[in-house]
């Protein structure tokens, strides 16, 4: 990625990363299973502006005064966190070179670095005789701090104001105090890991792992190989992981593993129990949102740590709405009130776009807006807050796809198919925010890995107007943010010398430094508390702020989707039979009778 050589330091949400996340939201790249090839980036977009700021300072600084002594320590650590954002190899000689002193008063310097611990050796060889060198967690926090410190001065010093309060309160103390300080980024592990043929990860084609795919480089700086990511759409991951398991040895060290499948994945033996192979509090379980924490367990045991924690949830145009003077629909029935207002073909504007699209789409569909409407697909038990899955894995469940709530929903997906776009029946994840992203749509059903293709698009007019709410709910039901997302697992059939530098790999990929940087390239997944709670990503979008407050409000569940091992099967039935529904094929109520008699027959054997 080419480094901006401004002194502007001012926190900027729309780079060059972001705006290729954007664009490839916006043509389906993303869905592609090819990998992605994205520009690397930086550690973090301030950090990396400090560093630039501070290296163009030295040298104007060098040149405008005669004579002039370098600063070997500095040079020297500018040209180490440099290359270290860029994913290039840093050796001794390097930073030598870099030092601009003679040569054996560069040498002292560098030892001096060492020994303050700012700077850690990685062996390139068994003999440790060579070795690359890298910036340690110390030296990363340090220059973290500094980025803050240095922005406050400089708008301050050139009078920058800022108009919002969260700015306002960052720039003059807000993020000094206690327990909101920045995230460091991730720094190099101490050893690098001995992977024969580099680590390989099977993901889906989305825009959180299409970040991780940019960040390609400097993760194989950090991990200290070479990695190998392949994406596929959801349905093609889904076989792609379940062929994975009939080889002999897994080709994947890691695979994504959608929420709903981890029943199935644990009761086939696809996926590993994790506190086998790992000490389970190196991950700060306590640190995850609860509800994707417990979605990545089954019968106690954790199966795979979360890498996207993505709510689906109502999108709608703010400026639309306080024009009509109409409030937020909190409710199905204010969804068809506003979708009825704002729709209107013949200007080509739309009521309501949502997954509508035969299959797996429309499947998912539906047993969210069971869920709206208070019914869950199975006969779980209802407790505070929410349904009881702790026991899915005893079994023994009965479908409740054809009660009356079920058909409240099904008449409610009816209605809104009077307001929506004309080609709703083919719409899924992408098609549905596309039309709300380019002005067509007045409120889009989504989840908030798909905010970026709006929120990172200048040129979007939902960029900036866009609300976000729980699921709107129905007569019976409360305000729900179903949890949707992956967790990263290690495969059952992995070979033994690979699990440790595995582990590994997960801890890295998965910790807060490595969560904080995906949502400063464009991710809009917030799977850890501490992430959503940093400064600088709360400044990023207000998604981030608001999915905190929903999970103290019990309101992000997974429930609605509930992971049993039948779960793919069930989710295929509803998609396929409530498809025939909306085109007018069967009635609601037949729909929903052959769904349940389906369904009953897959949990029966």
């Amino acid at each position: 990625m080419k480094k901006s050589q401004q002194g502007n330091i001012a926190p900027v949400q729309s780079g060059k990363m972001q705006q290729a996340v954007a664009g490839k939201i916006q043509y389906g790249q993303s869905r592609h299973a090819a990998p992605v090839n994205m520009p690397a980036t930086a550690a973090s977009p301030e950090l990396e502006r400090v560093v630039n700021f501070l290296t163009v300072m030295a040298m104007e600084l060098d040149n405008a005064v005669e004579p002039s002594t370098p600063n070997p320590h500095l040079n020297m650590i500018l040209h180490l966190l440099q290359s270290h954002f860029d994913g290039r190899v840093v050796s001794p000689s390097s930073m030598v070179s870099a030092a601009g002193v003679p040569y054996a008063t560069a040498t002292r310097k560098l030892a001096e670095i060492q020994d303050a611990g700012l700077i850690e050796r990685r062996p390139r060889t068994k003999t440790g005789k060579t070795y690359t060198l890298h910036p340690s967690a110390d030296l990363l926090d340090r220059f973290t701090q500094l980025s803050d410190r240095i922005d406050r001065v400089v708008r301050g010093s050139f009078e920058i104001t800022e108009t919002s309060t969260e700015a306002s309160d960052y720039y003059f103390g807000g993020s000094y105090q206690q327990g909101r300080a920045a995230i460091a980024p991730p720094s190099a592990l101490p050893h690098p890991l001995k992977l024969a043929g580099g680590l390989r990860i099977l993901v889906h084609g989305d825009p959180t792992f299409m970040v991780m795919e940019g960040l390609k480089r400097q993760f194989e700086q950090i991990v200290g190989t070479n990695i190998h990511q392949r994406a596929f759409s959801i349905d093609r991951l889904h076989a792609e992981a379940l062929r994975n398991a009939d080889r002999p040895k897994s080709r994947y060290d890691l695979i994504a593993v959608d929420l709903p499948w981890v029943g199935e994945f644990v009761e086939k033996g696809i996926i590993v129990p994790l506190d086998e192979v790992m000490d389970i509090s190196r991950l700060d379980p306590a640190d995850f949102h609860t509800a994707g924490w417990r979605a990545a367990h089954w019968g106690g045991r954790p199966y795979g740590v979360p890498s996207q924690t993505t709510p689906e949830l109502m999108f709608y145009r703010k400026d639309w709405f306080a024009e009509a003077g109409l409030e937020p629909p909190a409710t199905t029935d204010a969804v068809i009130e506003a979708a009825r207002h704002f729709h209107n073909p013949q200007r080509g504007r739309y009521g309501v776009a949502w997954n509508a699209a035969r299959g797996t789409a429309l499947g998912h569909t539906f047993m969210m807006t069971c869920a709206a409407f208070g019914q869950p697909i199975i006969d779980i038990p209802k407790i505070a807050g929410g349904f009881d899955t702790d026991k899915l894995a005893q079994g023994g469940f009965h479908p409740t796809l054809n009660t009356d709530r079920a058909l409240d929903a099904a008449d409610y997906l009816m209605q809104l198919l009077d307001y929506s776009p004309p080609d709703i029946l083919s719409m899924s994840w992408y098609e549905r925010v596309r039309p709300y992203g380019a002005g067509h749509i007045a409120m889009a059903y989504g989840y908030t890995l798909l905010a970026p293709y709006f929120e990172l698009d200048e040129n979007s007019p939902a960029h900036g107007n866009t609300g976000y709410l729980p699921h709107p709910h129905g007569p019976a039901g409360s305000p729900i943010a179903p949890v949707g997302g992956y967790v990263l697992c290690i495969p059952a059939n992995l070979a033994e010398d690979r699990i440790d530098d595995t582990v590994e790999a997960l801890v890295t990929f998965t910790s807060p430094g490595a969560q904080k940087l995906y949502a400063q390239n464009g991710s809009r997944t917030e799977p850890r508390y501490s992430v959503g709670a940093d400064p600088e990503v709360r400044r990023l979008s207000p998604i981030f702020g608001l999915l905190d407050q929903m999970s103290w409000r019990d309101e992000l569940q997974f429930w609605p989707r509930p992971p049993i091992p039948q779960i793919s099967e069930i989710i295929n039935i509803c998609g396929h039979e409530l498809h025939d529904m909306l085109r007018g094929i069967v009635t609601p109520r037949a729909a929903l009778d052959r769904v349940q008699a389906r369904a009953e027959d897959i949990l029966r054997h």
